[in-house]
C-alpha cells in the first residue's frame, strides 16, 4: 500500500511539474482562430504557453496544467518573442505572466475578458527594498498574486513596482506584434499609476504611444496589467 501510494504522489508530483509542457507537445501546429471579441468569443486550436523559460515562468504551475495559460498563436509567439528581447535588456528581471484563457476560449471566470485568446494578464516586475529587481510572492495564499494591493506609488510589503520594465516589456510587446501584423488594442493598468510610469523615458513613451483603458477598470489592476492584443486573423 505505502509503494502505491508513493507511486501515486510521484505521478502528481511529475503532473503538477511538468505536465503543461507535456500537454503542449501534443497541441496541433495549425495556427489558432479567433472568434468573437474579448469578452464574448471562442478560441479554436489554442496554444498554451510554456510553463517557464530563461527569463519567465508562469504565476502558477497548476493553473497552467489545467490550461488557463492558452492564447492564439499569434500571441504566444508575440509573448515569448518579448521575453528574448528583455532578455537583453533586463537580464536581471524574471518576469511572471498570469492568466490568459481556455485553450477552446469561452467563458473564463472570474474573469470578464479573455475568451478568444487575445488577453493577456502579465504580473508588474518588482524592485526589492535595496532596489534590486525581485519577483512577487505568489501562491495559493494571496490568491496567486491577484489579492496583491499596492498603493497609488507603487508600494507593498518592502516591493516597488519596476515602472520602467513595465514599460519596457509593454513597448517589446507592441514592437512584436507590429512584426507580425498585429497591434496592442488595449492596456489596463491602475490609473494612479501614470505619473510613476512616466517617470522614465520608455514609460513616456509607453504613455504616449499605447491605447490605455479610459476611465477606472472593473478591477484595479495594480498588481497586473492586462493586455488585449488586435489580430488579423
Amino acid at each position: 500500500m505505502t509503494i502505491v501510494i508513493a507511486a501515486f504522489a510521484l505521478i502528481g508530483l511529475s503532473a503538477w511539474w511538468w505536465g503543461n509542457d507535456f500537454i503542449r507537445s501534443f497541441e496541433a501546429e495549425r495556427p489558432s482562430v479567433s472568434h468573437g471579441t474579448t469578452g464574448d468569443g471562442r478560441l479554436e486550436r489554442g496554444k498554451r504557453l510554456p510553463t517557464s523559460g530563461p527569463n519567465f515562468h508562469a504565476y502558477s504551475r497548476l493553473g497552467a496544467l489545467f490550461g488557463r495559460n492558452a492564447v492564439h498563436s499569434t500571441v504566444r509567439d508575440i509573448v515569448l518573442a518579448a521575453y528574448d528581447s528583455l532578455a537583453v535588456a533586463r537580464p536581471d528581471v524574471e518576469f511572471v505572466y498570469g492568466e490568459t484563457g481556455w485553450p477552446s476560449g469561452g467563458p473564463f471566470p472570474p474573469h470578464r475578458t479573455h475568451e478568444n485568446g487575445t488577453s493577456v494578464d502579465l504580473f508588474v516586475p518588482v524592485l526589492d527594498a535595496e532596489g534590486r529587481a525581485a519577483v512577487l510572492p505568489i501562491g495559493p495564499w494571496n490568491k496567486f498574486g491577484y489579492s496583491i494591493e499596492f498603493d497609488a506609488r507603487g508600494r507593498w510589503n518592502g516591493y516597488q513596482v519596476d515602472f520602467e520594465t513595465l514599460a519596457l516589456h509593454l513597448l517589446a510587446l507592441e514592437s512584436e506584434a507590429r512584426r507580425r501584423g498585429a497591434r496592442i488594442g488595449r492596456v489596463i493598468l491602475a490609473p494612479e499609476f501614470e505619473d510613476e510610469l512616466r517617470g522614465s523615458e520608455a514609460g513616456r513613451r509607453a504613455s504616449a504611444e499605447l491605447p490605455w483603458m479610459e476611465g477606472r477598470p472593473w478591477v484595479r489592476h495594480d498588481e497586473h496589467y492586462h493586455v488585449d492584443f488586435v489580430l488579423t486573423n
